[in-house]
């Protein structure tokens, strides 16, 4: 089952549970797939939907710190909550050590030996990492793998 198929799946569950931050967080997901698929006149696939929500997710992590700062945590809670539904959606995060060995494998693969490199190795992964962890942590570990 494709993954609108799935949102759209849950959409109608949450409708008929009453649920309406569940129902609301799906409806922000299903209308920047939509923005995304008009903008652009194409029918996504699932990888471009992972990457659209994982997006998202990053956007959220932005808004809560802004609303933590600013002493506005009703506003930061309905982005977690959000962050919590859009995460239904996503696969499972990779651990730390799951990550640090898929850093340790792209750099081996790509024959990587500088900072200069690091593009290549991010090219490498960023279609494993889709999703499942935060390109900026990742980033942080090729970087520090690279000057060691």
């Amino acid at each position: 089952m494709s993954m609108k198929s799935q949102l759209n799946d849950a959409m109608k569950d949450a409708m008929r549970a009453k649920d309406k931050e569940r129902l609301g967080a799906i409806r922000l997901m299903l209308a920047e797939i939509k923005r995304v698929e008009v903008d652009e006149r194409i029918e996504i696939d699932d990888a471009r939907v992972l990457a659209i929500l994982d997006k998202m997710v990053k956007q959220r992590r932005d808004s809560i710190s802004q609303y933590e700062s600013a002493g506005r945590q009703e506003l930061a809670d309905v982005e977690i909550a959000e962050i919590n539904v859009i995460q239904d959606f996503l696969p499972a995060a990779l651990s730390e050590d799951e990550i640090k060995q898929l850093v340790q494998s792209a750099i081996s693969e790509t024959g990587a030996a500088s900072m200069a490199d690091m593009g290549k190795v991010m090219g490498v992964l960023r279609p494993q990492i889709q999703g499942r962890a935060d390109a900026g942590a990742v980033s942080g570990l090729v970087k520090a793998a690279l000057n060691s």
